[in-house]
């Protein structure tokens, strides 16, 4: 407000506290009067429901939540597993993924640096060859240090992550509400979640 002119009879230090008090009340108006500036928002589509695919939507989820943003993912399809209160269903299909090869998590060095390309053909035909693969990605999480997915997910919990599922999902693969998480914000179907995500800062479909 600069040096104000001091009336008659007030004295330096109460003027000094008079003009404080003005300009606080000109910040607070000038404050007040500013759009409110909102938190960074992201929705992501979960349409995976492997053990690899499962990793995505949780480690993004949880780490935009924990740098305050706010979250929505809805889970479709074969996501809706990722709900399931038993996640230890989940498992790695090697039968056609491009990012198999995966090496062993055990034994000496040597070993563990081979790529262990087998043909799709051999995949096919070798009993217990996916849940093999499986074994072997949970043990290469444990070895690396790496969250389970029931922990991720419950950190996303923590979080405030909104996690939605797909209602249509539900009704085609005939579950119920009860084999799922209590934590889900709500189910809905596409049409009213696309709103959510047209509004997003970040969008995203794994």
């Amino acid at each position: 407000m600069g040096n104000m002119e001091l009336p008659a009879g007030i004295d330096s230090a109460l003027a000094q506290r008079i003009e404080e008090l003005i300009d606080r009340k000109v910040e607070e108006r000038i404050a007040a009067l500013l759009p409110k500036k909102k938190p960074p928002s992201m929705t992501i589509i979960a349409t995976k429901g492997t053990l690899d695919w499962a990793y995505p939507p949780f480690i993004l989820a949880s780490t935009a939540a924990s740098l305050g943003w706010d979250v929505t993912i809805f889970f479709t399809f074969y996501g809706l597993n990722l709900l399931r209160k038993d996640l230890s269903a989940l498992k790695v299909s090697p039968l056609g993924n491009p990012g198999m090869p995966m090496k062993m998590p055990f034994g000496p060095q040597w070993f563990r640096a081979i790529n262990w390309n087998i043909p799709n053909a051999v995949q096919a035909i070798i009993p217990g060859f996916e849940s093999l693969a499986t074994s072997l990605m949970k043990q290469t999480i444990k070895n690396n240090g790496v969250a389970d997915i029931a922990d991720l997910r419950q950190v996303c919990i923590e979080t405030d992550v909104k996690m939605v599922g797909c209602q249509m999902t539900v009704d085609l693969f005939g579950f119920t509400h009860d084999d799922f998480i209590p934590e889900i914000a709500e189910y809905c179907g596409a049409t009213s979640f696309l709103p959510t995500a047209q509004k997003a800062d970040v969008s995203l479909f794994i």
